[in-house]
This record gives C-alpha cells, sequence and structure tokens, in this order.
C-alpha cells in the first residue's frame, strides 16, 4: 500500500498488474492496492476489495456482478474499469447504489482495428497453416498449388455494429478495395457513410446471406448474446469467413465450430471467446480458424493510453468533478 503525507487519500484498489508507469502514477496520487502477482481475483477477493476501497479498478477478467455489488462498503463510490467494455460490471446494480462506473473509450481503437484486419488476411491467405507446416519441417518447397488461398480485394466485408472501432475496420478494409456494408441500431451520418463508401442493412440476416467476410464489432449485451447462433450462421455463404475481435458470448461457438467442420463456413478469426481462458476444443482442432489470446488492444501506446484515461476519470471523481468517461448503462 502506498502512503504520501498524512492526508487522508482515496483508497483505490486494483485488480491486476497494470503497466509500471500508471501503477507509479496511481502510487504518488492515491492510497493504491496493487495486483503484483496479476492473478485474478476470483469472487471472493472481489468482495474484500469493495468492502475497503473507494474506489476499484478492475479488468475484462473480473465479474463485478450484483453479489459483489451488494457487498460493497459505504466508501466504494466507483469503479474506474480498465478496458471499454463493461458486460463484465453490473452496471444497473451499481447504478442502483449510487456507484460511479467509467471506462476506457476511444484509446484502443485503432489497435483492436488492425489486429482485426491482421485475422481477416490471415485466414483466407492460410498463414496459420503454412507456418504450422514450415515449423513441423514438412515443407519441401514451392509449388504452384501449394496453400491456395484467397484475396481480400473486391470482397464484401459486413461490419456488425459500427461504433468506433467497426468504423476504424471500414477505413482499413476499404484501403484494400473491400466493399463496405454494416449493420448498426442507428444509421451513420451521411458523410461518414459516403466516406467510406458503406452500405447499410436495417437487416442482419439480410446482409450476412450477401457477405464474403463478417466482422463482429458490437458490444456484449442481453440482445447480442448469440446474435450469430446456429439458424444465423448458416445463412452465410459457405466460403464466408468470420472475425471477431468484441466480446466471445456474441457468437455460438459450438455451432461455429460445428458449421466450420462440415464446411458450411469456410473458417474463422476468433481473438475473443466464449469461455475465456478455456477454448472450445472443437476449434483448437480447425486449421482453418486463427485464434488468438483476447489481444486486440495489446500494444504498449494502447494499454498506456487506457491507464492514463483511468487515471484521469478517478482525479477528475475525486476532485469533485464528473469523470469524463462515465458510462450510462445499458
Amino acid at each position: 500500500m502506498a502512503q504520501k503525507g498524512n492526508r487522508q487519500r482515496t483508497k483505490v484498489v486494483v485488480t491486476r498488474k497494470l503497466p509500471d508507469n500508471i501503477e507509479t502514477r496511481m502510487a504518488e496520487l492515491f492510497d493504491v492496492q496493487l495486483n503484483l502477482a496479476d492473478k485474478p481475483l476470483g469472487k471472493e477477493g472481489l468482495i474484500k476489495a469493495v468492502q475497503t476501497a473507494d474506489v476499484l479498478v478492475p479488468t475484462v477478467t473480473d465479474q463485478v456482478d450484483a453479489e459483489v455489488i451488494a457487498a460493497a462498503g459505504k466508501n466504494l463510490k466507483m469503479i474506474a474499469n480498465f478496458g471499454a467494455g463493461v458486460n463484465h460490471i453490473d452496471t444497473k446494480a451499481a447504478q442502483e447504489k449510487g456507484i460511479v462506473i467509467t471506462n476506457t473509450p476511444g484509446v484502443l481503437t485503432e489497435d483492436t482495428a488492425d489486429l482485426a484486419m491482421a485475422l481477416l488476411l490471415s485466414v483466407p491467405r492460410r498463414l496459420f497453416e503454412g507456418e504450422k507446416i514450415l515449423r513441423a519441417g514438412d515443407w519441401t518447397g514451392w509449388t504452384p498449388t501449394f496453400l491456395m488461398g484467397h484475396r481480400i480485394q473486391g470482397k464484401r466485408l459486413g461490419i456488425i455494429g459500427m461504433g468506433r472501432i467497426g468504423t476504424a475496420i471500414a477505413r482499413r478494409a476499404k484501403a484494400f478495395n473491400m466493399a463496405v456494408h454494416y449493420h448498426k441500431r442507428s444509421r451513420l451520418p451521411e458523410d461518414v457513410e459516403a466516406e467510406l463508401e458503406a452500405t447499410y442493412w436495417d437487416d442482419l440476416d439480410e446482409m450476412l446471406s450477401r457477405m464474403d467476410f463478417v466482422s463482429v464489432n458490437c458490444p456484449l449485451t442481453d440482445e447480442t448474446h448469440h446474435l450469430l447462433d446456429r439458424a444465423r450462421m448458416k445463412r452465410l455463404q459457405p466460403h464466408a469467413v468470420i472475425i471477431n475481435t468484441a466480446r466471445g458470448e456474441i457468437i455460438d461457438e459450438e455451432a461455429l465450430a460445428d458449421l466450420i467442420e462440415v464446411g458450411r463456413i469456410a473458417g474463422a478469426g476468433l481473438d475473443v471467446f466464449e469461455q475465456e481462458p478455456e477454448i472450445n476444443p472443437k476449434l483448437m482442432e480447425l486449421d482453418n480458424v486463427v485464434l488468438l489470446p483476447h489481444m486486440g488492444s495489446a500494444t504498449v501506446e494502447a494499454r498506456m493510453a487506457m491507464g492514463e484515461k483511468v487515471l484521469i476519470n478517478i482525479r477528475a471523481y475525486a476532485d469533485g468533478h464528473r469523470p469524463p468517461d462515465r458510462v450510462v448503462p445499458y
């Protein structure tokens, strides 16, 4: 526990290891309890944390549910999430208890979009299969028909959820001469749609049936849980590829694995999973599925910027101001 002077300081409990510079700055500003071991606290640890903290700083690995919030002490006034998504926090329970929730939007947009494009390129060009063969020592040299994949130029990309990240992916896709299509609850402004040369679909099923690639970029809510279920994914063309850098629970993984295995879907690139860190064993067996360990925002620049936003939000609240990244519950 860091101490500085004798005056009362805001008690901040951080659930995971953050970049050193961010932790040092927190120690300078607040009475901070760090998690240098970087092991998830679990339900018991989270309950203990909220009983002593003024501010909790959780991550996507922490399920801050209604039970945890109900156990919070009277001093807990803020949950400053290290991350943009807050589906792991019961925002309604927090709101009812007068607890402010903040997140870190915007700063991980470009990095997540980069990773989505990397997955979008890696699946049709069979990069994982090629590396696997090479590392196994099974490559015997170049041949005209070896590991032939498909180009992405001229293909149609359907983006589900055209927020910051979806829009950033659309800009990258346009640079690759892909045709951008999208589905979201509200249509983009005309100037943005024109810039991206994007086609809007109010009917998700209709869009899916016409796409070569689908990128999942919507938030996880009760409405989007298993948004891509077995029936909906059957609408995809057999050559279609699904990319998910949002939340694993948006896709029915069991159905996805089954459909890829029988050739109803060509492949997938996944950075997130339904039961993280557990991975569906069926997916692990498929060569035309590229799997990454939830690393969409894993750049030094993004993680530092996320930490800075956490600091700014806590400092603003501690000083009696409205935090700039206050979350409105879904």
